[in-house]
């Protein structure tokens, strides 16, 4: 029998693809109205209930499309909060007004993310596809820390921006935000259609270097996300807490489930791991063979699975994916592991 895995400290639901931006880099390729296959409420709150079975409870993100635009969500939030769950809202902002951040708060929501690509209306509403945008988010960050609710700020990095990603940080924290996440591009969804090689991976390594040597004087939390090799950078810096963690957490400290119940590692990697509709989920997270094989280095092929980093880093699974093999080499990594070196230095 295959060890029993500790608990995922987070787990997204994608409550609805519903939403009122039509994003370029769209993961979830949201459309304006609810599909007929998303989960019910009583579907949901079984969902949760299963959740809150986990050892510790874990966090649990309830995000979409934009989940505002679900019926019933903050019901929801209340069941969950009820559970002992630790409740989250990923949204775009939009649609926040003072009233509806008074009932985020009654629910017992414990932070909110907000999207926010671009320091400024050019670059944020460009990418999210609707004029304003940017100015809709930050008046959302100013109702949010009216209504004393922590938020972070959420953004995704793509070759048109990632040069700018040290002024969306100073934006974050000059908004009242109390964290900064920053997700590096991953082409699924509607990104199939946005290049990340319009950068070549020295570039993005560059770039991830700078945020790392910046990070100190952020004075705020700081994340990257969807770039695993964040910790190897910080590894060679000198700057790797030991209980950071791995950088990709599919599968393995994070589970996704879908609108429709479907679960997956992460929500970029479109490989099913069973559905909440027919297993419970507790049992997927441990027993599913997909993230079994995601959690075996033996598994891994190319660089990725001869890395010393491994145990801090492991790829991105998602781009991997995208480039036809989920368990193959991550494509941003320029990183030559020492074993391959080794070999090349006695040929």
């Amino acid at each position: 029998m295959p060890k029993t895995p500790a608990p995922p400290r987070l787990v997204a639901w994608e409550t609805t693809r519903a939403c009122n931006l039509a994003c370029h880099h769209c993961r979830a390729e949201a459309v304006t109205e609810p599909l007929p296959d998303e989960l019910g409420y009583e579907e949901g709150a079984r969902l949760l209930r299963q959740l809150s079975e986990f050892s510790p409870p874990p966090f649990v993100i309830l995000s979409g499309g934009e989940p505002l635009m679900r019926e019933g969500i903050l019901d929801l939030a209340a069941l969950g909060t009820s559970l002992g769950l630790r409740m989250l809202l990923s949204t775009n902002g939009t649609l926040l007004t003072s009233g509806l951040c008074q009932k985020i708060r009654d629910s017992g929501i414990k932070r909110l993310s907000l999207s926010l690509d671009g320091p400024d209306a050019t670059t944020h509403d460009d990418l999210r596809g609707v004029p304003g945008s940017f100015d809709a988010v930050t008046r959302a960050a100013a109702l949010l820390a009216e209504a004393g609710l922590p938020f972070q700020i959420n953004s995704t990095i793509t070759p048109g921006n990632i040069f700018e990603t040290s002024r969306i940080a100073g934006l974050a924290r000059d908004l009242g935000a109390v964290a900064c996440h920053v997700f590096l591009l991953v082409p699924t969804g509607r990104a199939r259609d946005m290049e990340t090689d319009g950068i070549a991976p020295d570039g993005y390594e560059s770039a991830l270097r700078e945020l790392k040597l910046a990070e100190p004087f952020l004075q705020m939390e700081f994340k990257a996300t969807c770039a695993p090799q964040y910790q190897r950078i910080a590894c060679e810096l000198g700057m790797h807490q030991p209980r950071s963690g791995k950088g990709c957490l599919g599968g393995n400290g994070f589970m996704f489930v879908g609108h429709d119940g479907m679960v997956a590692a992460c929500g970029y990697l479109p490989l099913s791991a069973g559905s909440v509709r027919e297993s419970h989920p507790v049992e997927v997270y441990a027993r599913s063979p997909l993230f079994l094989a995601l959690r075996d280095k033996s598994n891994y092929r190319g660089k990725c699975g001869s890395c010393e980093y491994w145990e801090i880093c492991g790829g991105c699974r998602a781009r991997a994916h995208a480039k036809g093999d989920y368990l193959g080499p991550e494509p941003l990594c320029p990183h030559e592991p020492a074993s391959i070196r080794r070999r090349a230095s006695h040929a």
